[in-house]
């Protein structure tokens, strides 16, 4: 399937700043699947930005801005050619061991309520990993709904099983968390997902990668209860939405930010 992406995110300061730098991770890379055959990450003026590898194996741009400035805007765009691997994640660039994927952190660590939900798939991992982690990705969804607005870049796994609610970032979070107290290596990947209308959305996607014996790594999508297909492009992996963010950084000056996202993508044959 070949994939147009465009990614747009604005930023609004009043008063003006006088400087703001960012990491920008929002470049598909190399991965079994998955080919890019045109990308471009921009900033004002049309002008490219200069980029460098993570520590992850990602592909991140900077942003930076050393002048007075009251709006700023970066634009990725470009074009994937895809194929279905059933899930099945080879050919990325693996910088750490899977073993790494088992640390956790303040946003994946498993209070009681998520050490009991891991706990009700844990005698199926034996006998058939796969077919218990689609279980798990079956439970969660049933018990966090997606609905915007409910929680944010902040929120932990613990917090959005909790409440109920949630979105990707959620899912994903909750997925791991689970998969980590079970003793699997597992990351959080953020990219894109053609949902088959064309329209224009606010947001990235994201799931989790769980590393399965005889297998590797293996991405599975708990919003949609689906192991990633054609229809997705992977961007970038880390321990947690953090590591994976689309865009952050710092700014000086004490000013009001505003945040202006529109993701479309489109398939194109």
């Amino acid at each position: 399937m070949r994939l147009h992406v465009r990614h747009r995110t604005r930023y609004g300061y009043a008063p003006a700043i006088p400087y703001a730098i960012q990491e920008v991770r929002l470049t598909p890379g190399p991965v079994d699947g998955q080919a890019v055959r045109r990308w471009t990450v921009r900033g004002e003026g049309g002008r490219i930005l200069p980029a460098v590898q993570d520590g992850y194996g990602n592909l991140m741009h900077l942003h930076s801005l050393l002048k007075t400035h009251g709006e700023s805007e970066i634009l990725a765009e470009g074009e994937v050619v895809t194929t279905d691997t059933s899930g099945i994640v080879r050919g990325a660039r693996e910088t750490l061991p899977a073993a790494y994927y088992r640390r956790v952190t303040p946003s994946t660590a498993a209070d009681g309520a998520l050490s009991r939900l891991a706990g009700e798939v844990r005698g199926h991992l034996a006998e058939n990993a796969v077919a218990a982690m689609h279980r798990l990705m079956g439970l969660i969804r049933d018990r966090i709904d997606f609905e915007k607005g409910r929680t944010d870049a902040g929120t932990t796994a613990a917090e959005a099983l909790a409440s109920g609610r949630g979105v990707c970032q959620d899912h994903a979070h909750v997925l791991i968390a689970c998969a980590r107290h079970l003793g699997l290596p597992a990351r959080y990947v953020s990219g894109y997902l053609w949902t088959g209308d064309g329209t224009v959305g606010e947001a990235s996607h994201a799931w989790a990668e769980l590393h399965l014996s005889g297998l590797g790594w293996v991405g599975f999508d708990a919003a949609n209860r689906v192991c990633p297909t054609e229809s997705y492009v992977r961007v970038a992996a880390g321990l947690d939405y953090g590591a994976t963010a689309p865009v952050r950084g710092i700014r000086r000056g004490a000013a009001e930010e505003t945040l202006t996202v529109e993701v479309r993508v489109r398939a194109l044959g």
